[in-house]
């Protein structure tokens, strides 16, 4: 989501993927209000039910593919660690304290999130965390890089294999607990559910075997196969691996939510509870689940085809991937109006003007206006002289 460092050459399909994956960002905000409501969770009909999974299942890898760009780009570091983090500070943590101060100011208890913010992001904005991350990942780059420099293909897979076999770990939970949702409290007095214990994690232990493996680290390793070890491939390479890898991701990732959507529902809507019930349904729409990993691979390969950049990228589709990092922090802004405003204007389920075709066009319809929007704020905010890029990344 950053800007690429090399200015002379640039990587055309990151930029096309760094647009397309902020386009997939609304379309997973603008399905939410399908799925929460209420004390947390609550989907009105079966309709919705049906595209809130469609929707959200089709664009969930679009978190996984910004590491992946990033990686791409900027692993293994190329210079001073200081310098490395220097340049990082300006693009990513500048903007970030700009935009929290904002969501601070406007949503909820200004006091009350201030204090929270030491701790931890405002909950109100929690597409924040997604920052917090980076950081993280940012953290490692520099540790990883001399190993990064000399690792060969084949111990590199070997790596990528484990990290793979990762993406299994939270169907595992689901499994081995008997699709057991009990739940426990964390300080912010949200309920979560609790892990089910494995290979080594005990009430005294989260660090397991698979701990240091799991998560976003494996798309770091992702992003460095492919621009090390992964050439021009053809076309009838490329959808013979990205089509079914897709596909299969797909089934698990929609299979999974709507099926426990209708496990919990029993045969009848509308379907509601506290929030664990959400986090419940979204078990195969994690980023670290097996189906998403197969569908961010899938993009990848697809949009290292991109070739693209005539008069279009120059002028439109470059700005935008150039502040795509301000449309990210900026768009629940701009993006929960727009949505309020299309919910009102339908209704709402199948009892909506369009009756089964409602909520498709409202997600739609909210994501694309929101985009839209967004982008052209965030190209604005840039252009400012002197303070744009701190505004903006």
């Amino acid at each position: 989501m950053t800007n690429h460092i090399n200015t002379e050459k640039r990587e055309v399909w990151i930029d096309w993927l760094r647009v397309a994956a902020c386009f997939m960002v609304f379309v997973v905000h603008s399905t939410e209000p399908f799925y929460l409501g209420g004390e947390g969770s609550r989907i009105l009909t079966e309709t919705d039910a049906f595209w809130a999974s469609f929707f959200d299942s089709f664009v969930r890898s679009c978190v996984p593919l910004f590491i992946i760009a990033s990686s791409y780009l900027l692993f293994p570091v190329r210079y001073s660690t200081s310098e490395f983090f220097r340049k990082r500070s300006v693009r990513v943590l500048i903007p970030f304290i700009i935009w929290t101060v904002i969501y601070a100011c406007v949503w909820g208890n200004p006091g009350e999130n201030f204090r929270n913010l030491l701790l931890n992001f405002n909950y109100s904005a929690g597409h924040l965390w997604f920052v917090y991350m980076l950081a993280g990942i940012y953290l490692l780059m520099p540790l990883l890089s001399p190993w990064a420099e000399k690792v060969s293909k084949r111990e590199l897979q070997v790596y990528l294999g484990i990290c793979f076999f990762t993406t299994f770990i939270p169907l595992f939970r689901d499994w081995f607990s008997g699709f057991s949702t009990t739940v426990i409290y964390g300080p912010s007095g949200l309920p979560r559910q609790a892990l089910f214990p494995l290979w080594g994690e005990a009430s005294w232990n989260a660090y397991g075997t698979f701990y240091y493996f799991s998560g976003f680290i494996g798309y770091l390793l992702l992003g460095l196969y492919f621009r090390r070890f992964v050439g021009e491939l053809s076309w009838n390479k490329t959808l013979l691996t990205a089509i079914p890898c897709y596909l299969i991701g797909f089934a698990i990732s929609f299979g999974g939510f709507l099926g426990r959507v209708f496990h919990t529902a029993g045969g009848s809507f509308p379907v509601e509870g506290l929030v664990e019930k959400a986090v419940w349904w979204e078990t195969t729409w994690c980023n670290d689940t097996v189906g998403v990993a197969l569908m961010a691979v899938a993009w990848i390969l697809l949009f290292k085809k991109v070739r693209s950049e005539g008069s279009f990228y120059k002028r439109i589709l470059l700005p935008v991937s150039k502040a795509s990092y301000g449309i990210y922090l900026m768009h629940l802004l701009i993006l929960v109006p727009i949505s309020g405003a299309f919910r009102d204007l339908l209704g709402s389920g199948s009892e909506g003007i369009l009756g089964f075709w409602t909520t498709p066009v409202e997600i739609l319809a909210s994501a694309i206006t929101a985009f839209i929007c967004t982008a052209a704020v965030s190209v604005l905010l840039q252009r400012i002289p002197k303070v744009g890029k701190y505004i903006i990344g």
